[in-house]
C-alpha cells in the first residue's frame, strides 16, 4: 500500500487535473476511516470534480466534500 505522503501528492495531482486548479486553498485530510476535502470553488460543478478526482484513485472510501462554493468575486479578493 503507498504511504500517506504519495497517496496525499497523488490525490492534489489528481484533483488538480479534474478542476483545472480552480480550488483555492485545497486541503486534503486522509483520515483512517475517511479522507475530507476543504478549499474553495467558485461553481458547484467544480466541487464535484474534485470529488471524481479522489474517487478516480480511492473508489471505496467514505469521502467528506467540504469544499465551500463561493461567488468568484469573493475567490478573487
Amino acid at each position: 500500500m503507498k504511504n500517506s505522503l504519495q497517496l496525499h501528492r497523488e490525490l492534489e495531482d489528481r484533483i488538480r487535473e479534474r478542476t483545472g486548479r480552480r480550488i483555492r486553498n485545497l486541503a486534503i485530510e486522509l483520515l483512517p476511516e475517511r479522507v475530507v476535502l476543504r478549499g474553495l470553488a467558485t461553481t458547484y460543478h467544480i466541487k464535484q470534480l474534485a470529488q471524481h478526482g479522489v474517487r478516480d484513485l480511492l473508489p471505496h472510501v467514505f469521502l467528506e466534500n467540504a469544499i465551500t462554493v463561493i461567488d468568484s468575486a469573493t475567490v478573487a479578493g
